[in-house]
């Protein structure tokens, strides 16, 4: 029994409980060594008897091994993969080395992951523990925190327990302190009820309740050694292991150094050394070493690490080799073993390690590649092949989520490397690393830098650095840099067959727009637009560029269009690595057209696997479309919360467009509010920094606008009436004339204007502001019936596009006007859905299974079935088939 923990035990009850009831869930326990952090998961599995039980352990030396700890974990129940949808399957398969490794994106794994968990909870709850998990290999983390994130209602426990330093962000987390006093005596006595009252009084002062020190110090030779605890815990273990016969002692040795618990490894190289089971034998009787099954596990994880350091030098050369020498060339294992048994400079062994590199990469084990290769390159010695290794170290590591580390190999290799080719690929590695750390300005310079380095022997890699950095530079608001990058790639000798006109074009475009105003850049971005219409599947890169080109031109149902196509495809393939950005402008289109509860969801689920995959920029970016959307329905604090993040985002990246979002979000749920004075000054204090060269400094003219005349500050009109007057003639569009003629009206009111601001155009809610300040002219010149016709039309669009407190204004205007009108209800069918259910509602409308809506949406099949039901009664309905009946609309 475990003593003093009930709190603790307590809350993982309550973990249990709802996997029993069918609900998901996650905990992280965090605490110093020895703490009782094992202890707690071995208590737990115990007293789960009525639930299926999964264990993986991280062992410290396993970064070298992609997904040995998933492998662990998931090993009982692979055969179950085959359940999966195919795509999963294999890349699953692929990534355990049970099948061909297809290449898919690193984040499929994880959703594969939580897929087969939650295949194996169709036959009753389950509960997964891992245990030192801060010790996980890269790869096993990252599918596993994947997961994690996205457990619902699939009856699953995930229970993970971890020293500090350990991330898992977006996890309940709970920290184990030391026992109490009378738990700790009690511990003690019952451990060890003879001690002398000195030494018993001693220990327990100097185990300061750490429950494993309790258990161990008494049996040192010294326990008034003074040394940091897990230190002495450790000592007093390799006190035990030297006790031992010499046999023993060399088969702990060859547990602790082989890694994967791979029972038949360890006893094939004890064979090779002369040992037999009884030396195995005597290790699991001394409380070191657990076999069972195909597998053996250390008793605690102090015990390898005392194993490791408490054996000679030369007998950790014994036990390398012994390994190395059973296991198979294609073993990456057989690898890092000869690589610790190198004392200088090895080729043969740097190849073997390439190879394990290349194989860890096919199974996106990105962190392990890197690894491997910068192990090869310290034991090469040729130049060009110790810059290729490190440079492709440097990939690797980045692609890993490792900037820092990146960002030194690639500086190594960069001081070596003299081609070309490799001059490009570090400089946009190196670039494309300090673009994720947020460091963009540093980004756009080492691109100048590279390119110039390669424009004569490589022009076309030259031009795509410096397309790179144009773009940069464009989302920093610098028009000086994005001028500087289009004038090299004018001096780039580049040809059409090279197919970087589009591009070149694109960048001029940009600097146009940020020197002269978007309205001079219209020309030159429409057909871009056009041309990324046409692409139907592939060229993520430049789709992604067209949408974003289409709502700089205003053409928001083509973004829309492109963007949706994007995430399906890239959805349905896993392809996530471009679902955040994609997105982004989803959610920009569904904002401009009105479909606020299709805008929420986009951006909700973009939000999401941008912060998975540690993408500041687009996080940034969503946050505030999220706080536009709360200002339009009302929810100040949300607003305020997410305004505030994203100025956070841009105070490290400096990247404009996500804070021209929340500056105006502020700004609109002011001018809602009445606040027009507060409103206005927020709109033109944005306009004195980077936000002015943003296309939102068009598009909120119209507030700005409305919130001076309302003010009754016409004057401070002036400017962005004339700055959306010069874009809306140079864009041409129906919605950009109406917004236009409303400005017009509201400074010089007439119904002329009015008229025409009211034309029908696919912009609903600017339409319905149109119709509100049209009635209260009318009802202000005492044409009350006419006003009342407007407004009627201004609340009704108001409230099914879930916009409260314009909902509200439309509301307190018909009564002015004479009309009996009740407190507004803001609600319908599908504002009444989470952005989850709507997302999944969409999906089941087009007929796919919970399988295909749950690949689409990373999450399980169970919960895509437990939110389904949960939309039904919003909607209406009660099956499939009533669903399929239903005319969703624009939300």
């Amino acid at each position: 029994m475990i003593k003093g923990r009930r709190g603790d035990q307590e809350v993982i009850d309550g973990l249990l409980a709802s996997a029993r009831a069918g609900r998901s869930g996650a905990l992280v326990l965090y605490g110093d060594p020895g703490i009782g952090k094992s202890a707690l998961l071995r208590s737990t599995a115990e007293r789960a008897t009525d639930l299926r039980v999964l264990r993986s352990v991280g062992v410290e030396t396993e970064a070298e091994l992609p997904f040995a700890a998933l492998h662990q974990l998931l090993r009982p129940e692979l055969a179950r993969a085959e359940a999966l949808p195919e795509p999963q399957a294999l890349a699953l398969k692929g990534a355990l080395g049970l099948g061909r490794a297809a290449g898919e994106d690193r984040f499929l794994i994880g959703l594969a992951t939580l897929s087969l968990l939650s295949e194996i909870a169709e036959d009753g709850p389950l509960l997964c523990l891992v245990d030192d998990a801060h010790w996980l290999d890269r790869a096993s983390a990252d599918a596993l925190l994947f997961a994690a994130r996205r457990l619902d209602a699939e009856g699953v426990a995930l229970l993970l327990a971890a020293r500090d330093g350990f991330s898992a962000p977006g996890l309940p987390e709970r920290r184990l302190g030391p026992l109490d006093a009378e738990s700790a005596a009690e511990l003690l006595t019952e451990r060890d009820p003879h001690l002398a009252e000195g030494v018993r009084s001693r220990i327990l002062a100097e185990s300061r309740g750490n429950p494993l020190a309790l258990i161990e110090l008494p049996r040192t030779a010294d326990p008034y050694t003074l040394m940091p605890l897990p230190r002495r815990i450790q000592e007093a273990y390799a006190t035990r292991i030297a006790e031992l016969p010499a046999g023993a002692q060399l088969m702990i040795l060859l547990a602790a150094v082989e890694d994967t618990g791979d029972l038949g490894t360890v006893l094939r190289a004890a064979q090779r050394l002369g040992l037999g089971a009884e030396s195995l034998g005597t290790a699991e009787r001394a409380g070191f070493l657990a076999p069972s099954g195909g597998g053996v596990t250390f008793v605690h994880p102090l015990m390898r690490a005392a194993a490791v350091h408490s054996a000679a030098f030369d007998q950790r050369l014994v036990a390398h080799r012994a390994l190395a020498d059973v296991l198979d060339d294609r073993d990456d294992r057989r690898a890092w073993h000869l690589a610790a048994v190198a004392l200088g400079p090895d080729e043969q062994v740097a190849v073997a390690l390439e190879r394990a590199a290349d194989r860890a990469r096919t199974r996106h084990g990105h962190a392990a590649a890197a690894a491997a290769l910068e192990r090869a390159a310290e034991l090469t010695t040729d130049r060009e092949a110790l810059a290729r290794r490190l440079a492709e170290a440097a990939v690797a590591a980045a692609d890993a989520g490792l900037p820092e580390r990146a960002q030194a190999l690639a500086e190594r290799a960069a001081r070596l490397v003299e081609d070309s080719r490799s001059i490009a690929r570090l400089a946009g590695l190196r670039a494309r690393v300090a673009f994720e750390r947020g460091s963009v300005h540093t980004a756009h310079d080492i691109l100048l830098s590279g390119a110039a380095r390669v424009a004569e022997l490589d022009p076309v890699a030259a031009g795509l650095m410096l397309v790179d950095a144009g773009r940069n530079a464009w989302q920093l608001s610098d028009p000086q840099r994005v001028e500087e990058a289009a004038v090299r790639l004018r001096r780039l000798p580049l040809r059409e067959e090279d197919g970087l006109n589009t591009a070149v074009d694109a960048v001029a475009a940009a600097a146009e727009s940020l020197n002269h105003g978007p309205a001079r850049a219209l020309p030159g971005m429409r057909p871009l637009a056009l041309d990324a219409r046409g692409i139907e599947r592939g060229s993520y890169g430049l789709r992604v560029n067209g949408a974003f080109v289409a709502g700089l031109v205003g053409e928001f149902e083509w973004q829309r269009e492109i963007s949706a196509a994007l995430v399906e495809e890239c959805g349905a393939l896993g392809m996530t690595g471009w679902l955040p950005i994609a997105h982004v402008t989803l959610a920009a289109s569904a904002i401009c057209l009105g479909r606020f509860a299709d805008a929420k969801a986009d951006a909700t689920e973009g939000l999401r696997i941008a912060r998975d995959f540690g993408q500041p920029h687009r996080t940034g970016y969503l946050e505030g479309m999220l706080a536009w959307i709360a200002a339009v329905e009302g929810d100040d604090a949300r607003c305020a919360e997410l305004a505030g993040r994203c100025a956070e985002h841009f105070a490290v990246t400096g990247i404009a467009n996500g804070v021209a979002w929340s500056e105006w979000a502020q700004a609109m749920l002011d001018l809602s509010r009445g606040r027009h004075t507060q409103a206005l000054d927020r709109l033109e204090s944005a306009l004195a920094g980077p936000v002015r060269h943003q296309i939102q400094a068009v598009y909120f003219a119209a507030d700005q606008v409305e919130a001076a005349v309302r003010a009754g500050l016409p004057d401070r009109a002036k400017e962005p009436l004339d700055r959306l007057a010069e874009w809306a003639g140079a864009a041409r569009l129906d919605w950009a004339d109406a917004m236009l003629a409303r400005c017009r009206a509201l400074v010089d009111p007439g119904d002329e204007l009015f008229a025409a601001a009211s034309r029908p155009h696919g912009r609903p809610m600017e339409r319905a502001r149109t119709e509100l300040v049209y009635g209260e002219w009318l009802r202000r010149e005492r044409r009350k019936r006419e006003a009342r016709t407007r407004l009627r039309a201004a609340l009704e669009t108001f409230q099914r596009l879930g916009a409260a407190p314009w909902a509200e204004r439309a509301t307190a205007e018909l009564r002015a006007a004479g009309e009996i009108v009740a407190a507004p209800a803001v609600s319908g069918a599908l504002t009444d859905l989470s952005p989850q259910e709507l997302q999944i509602v969409r999906l089941a409308v087009t007929g796919l299974t919970n399988r295909e809506i749950g690949a689409r949406l990373f999450v399980s099949p169970k919960t895509v079935s437990y939110h389904l039901y949960r939309a039904f009664p919003k909607l209406g309905v009660s099956s499939r088939v009533e669903l399929a009946r239903l005319d969703l609309g624009a939300a």
